[in-house]
């Protein structure tokens, strides 16, 4: 009788446990399969093409390539500015920087921003500023400000659930912190309304 009861106390104890640590501790499923947040989000800033765009490029033997020493920091600060006719820019579509972290086109001129967690990246940003910044396409995530512009408004982040870009946010912090000011954006006047 008195094993009876040990065994009936311990499994009561093991099943408490059990309880206990499952309510604490997050399933794999809460984070698109991955072990964290923070895993996921990396993931999910590598096949979204963050890199493609805030990584600049250097020249490799197979062309332009990640330069990996300056992952997400986005354009070079200290790059001079493309040299270019805007109006010829206009008209023929799409002029990029040899570093693909800026752009011209008929809405202007526009630079990617540093995504590191240094105070010139994201580093002092708050989650709902980033959410706000991709989802309703407000650069630097402030009511007020101009809006995301080519080619980040037209990036598929823009559609991805809170989680996901919290996931994304979450590992963005996580990132070495790189001192980069990017150059304000140049933005041409939108064109007439089409009659």
């Amino acid at each position: 009788m008195m094993l009876v009861a040990v065994a009936l106390i311990s499994t009561q104890c093991t099943d408490a446990k059990k309880e206990e640590t499952s309510e604490v501790k997050p399933t794999v499923a809460q984070f698109g399969g991955f072990d964290s947040q923070l895993k996921w989000g990396e993931r999910l800033v590598f096949i979204s093409g963050c890199n493609d765009c805030h990584t600049p490029k250097k020249m490799g033997p197979n062309g332009p390539e990640n330069d990996m020493s300056l992952m997400l920091s986005g354009h070079p600060a200290q790059m001079p500015p493309a040299n270019f006719d805007a109006k010829e820019a206009g008209k023929k579509g799409l002029i990029v920087t040899s570093t693909f972290t800026a752009w011209t086109g008929p809405w202007g001129t526009t630079y990617a921003a540093n995504l590191t967690s240094d105070s010139t990246g994201i580093g002092s940003w708050k989650e709902e500023q980033f959410l706000k910044a991709l989802h309703e396409k407000k650069w630097m995530g402030i009511e007020g400000t101009r809006p995301l512009m080519p080619p980040m408004s037209l990036m598929p982040a823009v559609d991805m659930t809170d989680d996901e870009l919290k996931a994304i946010f979450a590992y963005l912090k996580t990132t070495p912190p790189i001192k980069n000011v990017i150059p304000e954006a140049t933005l041409a006047p939108p064109p007439p309304p089409a009659k």
